[in-house]
């Protein structure tokens, strides 16, 4: 019976990758003639946007390629009409002549794929009137202006409002057209469920019949061209009955100063309505005014305003509370700041909008999504799956909130959720009992290609023995593994009911449910998966489920499997560490005492993601015959692989479950404060026998491995790996090699590359800083010292605050191989960046490692920058749900790409889509065609621009709030 493992870790495919992904040539390399091709294909549209002073202004110019060809160099031209002159500019050659200003392309975004952009800017002095360029050229030919969209305004209701259920919720929205074109129409949505539409202006509708609850709601316009566009989405909640409204529900006061909260009802009252005001827990320092208020019927819908005053010492939060016969309470969190916390004030505005039910960051269960938007595909393909990335950083946040505020019970509460939802129960791997820990895992190799599966079983390549699992049972006193599953379809899209604890309940159960996605080899990107069920009983998919598109044998059993992310399980414990220490500086240390140890025992069962792949021996291992089996602890690399798995057969009587590690390494995945936690902070030594020592180990081993993959410049390369190929095949003579395991430049996946995104890096290097900031460790500080330097160089802060940072990493060369006692200087080991973003979220992870470094080091220039991003998000990019960029989405057009099927294997999805030898991407979720920015995508599949979106990401938003916070306790 075939027993099916996940072949390759969940990859997050990299929004800030989404131009490179359709390049047809490699960076560096042009197509003989490209120059004269290129003049005459070029398509363009340029935005301009100022920020102007009255005598000087910055100018910034986004230069979008409209071609189906990418653009290889480019040269924007354009004039003014008044006497503005150039003083300086940036991310391109600028000059001037008289009027006449020219933009050439930098070394770095010269290249724009179809649909790509490239954004420039300069400063410039003036007199008299400033008025915009009207005509923009690149490389001679005008921009024609591609048709731009409608744009759609939510104006009621208002941002936070509150109805009571079965009052009509009043929709109205402005929209205007361009290039002459006429709105057609404007409907008007809750998330995803349309509610109505209106043809005329002004555009309004009456929604009546909304459910209790938090709700999404949004306009879409549409004009007499086809274009359509949304308007920014309003959060607002229906109570089930009369309810107290009060805005925002959290707020943050400092010492000797005042703030204010707005108090009114949901519906109108009868007759008089008088509300009492009154602190009910929590810091006494807080008070309000005045101690009550009255609402008629005639104003029951005006803000009326409370004022909390903050005493000149002392920090901490309150609860006041609202209260009134007849109505449901409002309550508002106030917390006390220290006089000069100017970035906790920001913490917890944005941990106010991350947390408000109406803003769509979570589901009814209170799981986060991995984005409020559910048009996106990176390594989750829907945007209300999520991830067990996100529920680590919804830890991490609510262990920074106990910090600011005092309250550790949503740090237990989000602890709770993630242990419910995302931790497998023992009905969800029912056999764990029949493991055989000296026989873990049936053999099977990894093949480069999608199309070279399924792939066949090899019981002939011995696995080694696992030296853990005795262990971890005497500690814990079971067999079921305490670790996240990666990935899981919350609102259920898919419809396979893989809910926690409903593994055997079937595909009628409802709710979270668990699935999977890469399974076959490092070139199969999100675009070429196939979505299934961790729980596979044959329900879908064909007649042995899905199994057999993975793995090739003569019958199948029906099986649970679950794979867990090894950084997102280290980071969990990274939170817990932090919340430990928080909370014992208060004197609360014993309030999260059981979710530490709860953290402690995740990063017990964590080691298994410091072995290879089937516990062979690791070191020059080649050859699955060949290699080895391991013994003991000769099968560990300590380092942080990019999984392990582990599953069995759903059937009790069949007697068989298995185990795997992972063979791969990453340098993003790292994370040396959990090692040094788990190793030498007592509340988190795991209890195992050997668990500590384990992780001790685990902590000298990445340090070297940080070492061994720093390149001449400073930068981070990929990793390395125990199995060449993912099968132990023989590595070309001469590759490089750490402890034994071959170099490998992108380790895992390829499509996109694994070792391009900066935000590996800052993710990574964040880490290590935190690390060096709580121990001093000088060879933490040796790789920080030498990596901020580089990273710095790479950075743009400009005059108007805007900012760019690394986005696409080059890498050539190799290390040098590994020597423990006199390391090599990697002077053949070489990285160029290739491109810029102001992507938030890798701004704020990179923000938090040059604040950790220079609260240590006291680094004058990591601490000024650090400070320089955090502003300029904070200055430019907040909106209603938080802090995002727009984001074009060349890589959309993938959404017809061809997933390999064999042929001759049919089946189907569980909403009735085929899943045959002609699928694609799209084909086989139908669902997004119903989804309401669908339209947008299929407008550039029909060949229009690449689509523009501003993603709230659950992850990027917390890192902000986060980088926040951490600034404000180390460097304000």
């Amino acid at each position: 019976m075939a027993r099916l493992r996940p072949r390759t870790r969940p990859r997050r495919q990299l929004t800030a990758l989404a131009a490179a992904l359709s390049l047809p040539l490699p960076l560096g390399l042009t197509a003989v003639g490209a120059t004269t091709a290129q003049a005459a294909a070029v398509q363009c549209s340029v935005d301009y946007k100022t920020n102007d002073w009255g005598s000087g202004f910055t100018a910034e110019l986004t230069l979008t390629n409209r071609a189906a060809e990418p653009l290889n160099g480019w040269t924007l031209t354009y004039s003014y009409a008044g006497d503005q002159k150039l003083t300086n500019g940036w991310n391109g050659v600028w000059s001037q002549s008289g009027k006449n200003v020219t933009v050439t392309n930098a070394s770095w975004n010269g290249t724009l794929a179809a649909g790509a952009a490239a954004t420039t800017g300069a400063q410039f002095t003036y007199s008299g009137a400033n008025a915009a360029p009207t005509g923009f050229a690149v490389n001679g030919t005008t921009c024609a202006g591609a048709h731009q969209p409608p744009v759609a305004v939510l104006t009621s209701p208002a941002p936070g409002a509150v109805y009571t259920e079965g009052d009509a919720v009043p929709l109205a929205a402005t929209a205007a057209a361009a290039d002459s074109a006429t709105v057609s129409k404007v409907e008007f949505y809750s998330d995803t469920t349309l509610l109505g539409t209106d043809t005329t202006a002004p555009f309004t509708y009456s929604a009546s019949g909304l459910a209790t609850g938090a709700h999404s709601l949004y306009a879409k316009a549409y004009d007499s061209l086809g274009a359509s566009a949304e308007s920014a989405p309003v959060g607002i909640t229906v109570a089930a009955g009369p309810a107290l409204v009060a805005t925002p529900s959290r707020l943050g006061v400092r010492q000797g100063s005042t703030g204010t909260f707005d108090l009114k009802l949901s519906t109108a009252p009868t007759a008089n309505v008088t509300v009492s005001i009154a602190r009910t827990s929590g810091n006494t320092n807080l008070t309000a005014t005045p101690a009550s208020l009255t609402f008629t019927p005639a104003n029951w819908n005006t803000a009326q305003k409370v004022t909390v005053a903050a005493a000149a010492t002392g920090t901490g939060s309150a609860v006041f509370t609202a209260a009134a016969p007849g109505h449901a309470k409002a309550e508002v969190t106030v917390t006390q700041l220290a006089a000069d916390s100017t970035y906790d004030a920001r913490f917890l505005d944005l941990h106010g909008k991350i947390t408000n039910p109406a803003n769509g960051y979570f589901s009814p269960e209170g799981i986060p999504y991995h984005s409020v938007e559910t048009l996106i595909v990176e390594a989750p393909d829907q945007g209300h799956e999520t991830t067990s990335e996100a529920y680590s950083y919804l830890i991490w946040l609510q262990a920074m909130y106990g910090k600011i505020t005092g309250d550790w019970s949503k740090f237990n509460g989000a602890w709770e959720t993630m242990e419910k939802f995302m931790i497998p129960t023992h009905a969800d791997q029912p056999t764990t009992s029949s493991y055989n820990a000296s026989k873990p895992a049936t053999y099977a190799p990894e093949w480069d290609l999608p199309s070279q599966y399924p792939a066949k079983l090899d019981s002939g390549a011995t696995s080694g023995s696992d030296p853990i699992a005795a262990e971890l049972k005497s500690a814990y006193g079971t067999d079921d593994i305490y670790g996240m599953h990666w990935i899981q379809d919350v609102d259920n899209v898919y419809g396979y009911g893989n809910g926690p604890g409903k593994c055997s309940a079937g595909p009628t159960a409802t709710g979270p449910s668990y699935i999977n996605t890469f399974q076959r080899g490092p070139q199969e990107s999100v675009w070429e998966t196939v979505t299934h069920p961790t729980c596979d009983n044959f329900s879908f998919g064909g007649k042995n489920g899905y199994l057999d598109l993975f793995t090739g044998d003569s019958s199948y059993a029906k099986q649970w499997k679950y794979t867990d992310a090894p950084d997102a399980d280290a980071r969990a414990v990274q939170a817990a560490y932090w919340a430990d220490l928080w909370a014992k500086e208060q004197g609360k240390g014993a309030q999260v005492a059981t979710t530490v140890g709860k953290a402690a025992k995740m990063g017990d069962y964590l080691r298994y993601a410091m072995f290879d792949k089937y516990f062979k021996k690791v070191g020059n291992c080649v050859g699955p015959t060949a290699c080895p089996a391991g013994t003991g602890k000769d099968s560990a690399h300590y380092l942080l692989s990019w999984y392990y798995a582990w599953g069995g057969a759903t059937d009790t009587s069949a007697g068989w479950s298995w185990r795997i590690g992972s063979s791969h390494n990453h340098s993003g995945y790292q994370n040396p404060l959990a090692a040094y936690a788990l190793s030498s902070y007592a509340p988190l030594k795991p209890k195992s026998t050997t668990g500590a020592a384990d992780w001790a180990t685990s902590l000298g081993r990445q340090l070297e491995f940080y070492r061994w993959l720093q390149s001449d410049e400073g930068a981070i390369a990929g990793g390395a790996t125990n199995s060449w190929q993912g099968r132990y095949a023989t590595p070309p003579a001469g590759t490089p090699t750490f402890h034994g395991m071959y170099y490998d430049e992108k380790p895992v996946y390829h499509d996109p590359a694994s070792n391009q995104w900066f935000g590996f890096q800052a993710w990574s290097m964040e880490r290590v800083a935190e690390y060096y900031q709580q121990t001093g460790d000088a060879k933490a500080k040796t790789v920080l010292d030498k990596w901020v330097s580089w990273a710095l160089s790479k950075t743009t802060i400009n005059p108007d605050g805007t900012y760019r940072v690394p986005s696409t990493l080059q890498w050539s060369g190799a290390p040098d191989t590994w020597n423990a006692t006199s390391p090599g200087a990697n002077a053949g080991l070489h990285v160029t960046v290739a491109d810029y973003t102001d992507d938030v979220g890798v701004a704020a992870a990179y923000a938090k490692t040059l604040t950790y470094y220079a609260a240590k080091s006291g680094h004058a220039e990591a601490k000024r920058v650090a400070k320089a991003l955090l502003d300029g998000m904070w200055d430019h990019h907040q909106d209603a749900l938080g802090i995002a960029v727009p984001e074009t989405r060349a890589d959309y057009s993938r959404f017809d790409d061809p997933v390999y099927v064999p042929s001759g294997w049919t089946g189907t999805m569980p909403n009735g889509d085929a899943v045959n030898s002609s699928s694609t991407f799209a084909s086989i979720r139908s669902f997004y065609k119903n989804d309401p920015a669908w339209p947008k995508v299929e407008a550039y599949l029909a060949g229009g621009a690449a689509p523009v979106f501003t993603y709230h990401r659950f992850w990027a938003q917390a890192d902000i709030a986060l980088a926040m916070g951490s600034y404000a306790e180390l460097l304000e």
